[in-house]
């Protein structure tokens, strides 16, 4: 087993909750930069980040960084890589993906062009052949350029993080994955509590916190790319997953709801919480939020309500705000965490957030309004 520098990429803003989640899977963090958190592991650890991370996006084996203005740079520093302890003879590299940032090389597809070749170059000489058939694994170069630093990747992922395999449709603009992780993240929400999604969508949101407050792993269900490479026993693949299964809690106190007004939606996001194993933690029902009502004390309501991207939306979505504001009110020992683009969003419901946090959703920026209610009593705690 080898010390191996591992990355993940995450939504902007989603860096201290990632950084957080990698600790506590027992790695460590050893730098934190935009949209990265890069930590230390070995192969085994290539394995466990991938099936247990929620709000990062993919689990990169970094190869290689430098300085490279030139295109003679890019390919001199890439041949000099150590590929061959990664790439066996017959295993295919594509230069999968490139992005440069305020820097002298720009073009992406000569970037990729030039990095292909200085690889191939570089396993030509250590496997003293002159043609590469690339019909084994895969394994995918992500390149990074900013501010003329490169910086050279193996993708262990595959298809990314977030497509968790319970989401085969969604509806329209639905939230990423990995971002519904995060936002349930953070909420101070854990069993014995009501959590609420008046606007649930394909239920993504309810999905993710059942998941967590069972403490399932993500990526349990689905496969990964790095799962075909020599470098990683399939043995190391067999054992996470088995953790991960030993890990499950088994818990009665999972109470979770989902609205929505279409019942089209509904239905999806029953399906997908059956795909997903937590369907009998949450129960879904077509719902208008104006009707939305609870008996439960200390309840979390987490929800990425409508933002009214066109200008014929604006009045509705403030309609809807202001009447969210007066239903919300009736429940005064509830905690609320909306997510919206809508900057007036305080003004129409009626109240200025205990917190605000700048989130993405994909790439549109958006805020994510913090409500804290009560704290329940210590003896019991007031709801079910």
């Amino acid at each position: 087993m080898s010390h191996i520098q591992l990355c993940a990429p995450c939504g902007f803003a989603l860096e201290a909750i990632l950084s957080r989640e990698i600790k506590e899977l027992g790695f460590e963090v050893n730098k934190v930069e935009d949209g990265r958190v890069y930590f230390l592991s070995d192969e085994s650890g290539i394995a466990k980040a991938n099936i247990w991370l929620r709000t990062g996006e993919r689990v990169l084996v970094k190869m290689g960084e430098f300085n490279a203005t030139s295109f003679e740079e890019l390919f001199e520093q890439t041949k000099s890589l150590p590929w061959h302890e990664w790439i066996p003879k017959e295993g295919s590299f594509p230069a999968a993906k490139a992005s440069s940032v305020r820097s002298k090389l720009f073009s992406t597809s000569d970037i990729q062009a030039i990095v292909k070749k200085a690889v191939v170059e570089s396993l030509k000489r250590k496997y003293d052949v002159n043609w590469f058939s690339e019909s084994g694994a895969s394994y995918p170069i992500h390149i990074f350029v900013f501010k003329d630093r490169v910086t050279l990747y193996l993708d262990s992922t595959g298809p990314a993080l977030h497509k968790r395999g319970y989401r085969e449709i969604g509806s329209a603009a639905p939230i990423r994955e990995t971002l519904a992780a995060a936002l349930v993240s953070l909420t101070p929400w854990k069993e014995g509590r009501l959590l609420a999604d008046p606007f649930c969508g394909s239920g993504t949101i309810a999905i993710e916190a059942a998941l967590k407050g069972l403490n399932i792993a993500p990526g349990l269900k689905r496969s990964f790319i790095s799962e075909k490479w020599s470098r990683i026993p399939q043995k190391l693949w067999s054992r996470a997953r088995l953790e991960a299964e030993a890990h499950i809690r088994a818990s009665e106190d999972i109470y979770i709801q989902g609205y929505d007004i279409d019942e089209k939606v509904i239905k999806i996001a029953r399906d997908n919480a059956k795909k997903a194993g937590v369907d009998k933690y949450i129960h879904f029902q077509q719902r208008d939020v104006r009707d939305f009502s609870s008996k439960d004390k200390y309840g979390f309501i987490v929800t990425n309500p409508p933002y009214g991207e066109r200008l014929d939306d604006i009045k509705t979505v403030e309609r809807l705000y202001t009447d969210m504001g007066k239903v919300f009110s009736s429940l005064d020992s509830w905690s609320f965490y909306i997510l919206t683009a809508y900057e007036g969003f305080e003004r129409y419901f009626g109240r200025k957030a205990d917190k605000k946090r700048k989130l993405y959703n994909g790439m549109m920026k958006t805020d994510f309004y913090q409500y804290f209610g009560p704290k329940p009593p210590k003896i019991g705690n007031g709801n079910h």
